[in-house]
This record gives structure tokens, sequence and C-alpha cells, in this order.
């Protein structure tokens, strides 16, 4: 029987080793991920907890209907559950969705295409005409130093910024960076 003092040390040992799972597998997709760069619109800098931040939306964050491929005929509303969205490179160089899938994907993307995995809240219309489904992606919010989130977001609304973000094989995204033009700002450490 483990005695109460080696029982503290087996759970902070255990702890540890899950956080450095965590930190691992962030880094991973960081490093080995596919980059893509998603142009940003912002709406709201701050959180009283955490500090400054912009919370971002892209254009991959509505969705047109007519662009998920596998809507089954009788389905009137989404349910609770992830989507997978293949974007491809456009001419201004900024990655634009081109279909959509409810769960799965039916084949990987090619060389020149991502997929990124998102979540769908049920209770989106799925067959009003003109209909967009609002994916969550993990991210939306990109912390910054404190005291920088409100010229950042003054900023956005007057000129172009994006966000490179990495893709892993399975479609997890990471901010890599945020990026105003050509301009990198703030870039994520590996650890």
């Amino acid at each position: 029987m483990m005695t109460g003092k080696r029982l503290i040390i087996s759970a902070l040992l255990l702890a540890l080793v899950q956080i450095g799972f965590l930190i691992a597998g962030r880094a991973a997709i960081l490093r080995d991920g596919k980059q893509v760069l998603l142009k940003v619109e912002p709406i709201d800098p701050r959180d009283l907890l955490r500090g400054d931040y912009i919370f971002l939306g892209y254009e991959i964050s509505r969705i047109p209907v007519k662009l998920i491929a596998n809507i089954p005929a009788d389905k009137l509303v989404s349910d609770d559950t992830s989507i997978v969205v293949r974007l491809k490179k456009g001419a201004d160089g900024y990655w634009q969705p081109t279909t959509a899938w409810f769960g799965a994907a039916p084949a990987p993307a090619a060389a020149d295409e991502a997929d990124i995995v998102g979540h769908i809240n049920d209770g989106w219309g799925l067959r009003e005409e003109g209909a967009s489904i609002t994916p969550d992606y993990g991210i939306e919010r990109f912390y910054l130093p404190e005291g920088e989130g409100m010229a950042i977001q003054n900023d956005m609304r007057v000129r172009p910024f994006a966000v490179r973000v990495a893709i892993a094989g399975d479609g997890t995204p990471q901010i890599k960076a945020l990026m105003d033009g050509d301009k990198t700002l703030f870039e994520e450490p590996l650890y």
C-alpha cells in the first residue's frame, strides 16, 4: 500500500507528464504542421483574467452551407459535431475554403491544399438559401503583451492583418504568428 507522501508524489509526476505531452504536442504542430496564412477580422481586445488579446475572425469563420459536401437530404439543422474545411491558397496569398464535410474528409488533401478541423454546435440551419455556419477552430484568440491589444485592434480596422497557422496532419490548427501585412508582429515559441 502506498503511503500518503508517495501517492502525492505519484500524482504530481503524472500531472507533470500530462503537461509535458500537451506542450510537446503543441510544439510538434508549430514545428511540423503545414503553414497557411489566414486574413483576420478584429473583434475585441481584453480579458480581465488573462490580459490583452485579440479575438480573431477569419474568412473561414463563416462557411456557406453550399460548400458542405455531405449533408444528408433529410437533415435540416446541424448537430454538435466536427467539421473538416479544405483550404486552398488564393491568388492574394491567403487560404480560403473550397469545400467542407461534417465528420471527416473522404480523401486526404492534395499537396497544394490543407484540411483544418473545427467544431460546429447544433442548431445551425442547413436548408435556408444563402445559409452559413460558424465553426470554432480553437484559434480565435491571440494573447498579447499587456497594453498592446487596443493599439493592434485599432490598426486591424485600417490595414490588413493575418495569422500564420500551422495545421497538423489530423487538421488541428495552432496560431504560429500574428502578421501586420508582411511584418511578423508576434511569433509563438515552440515551448
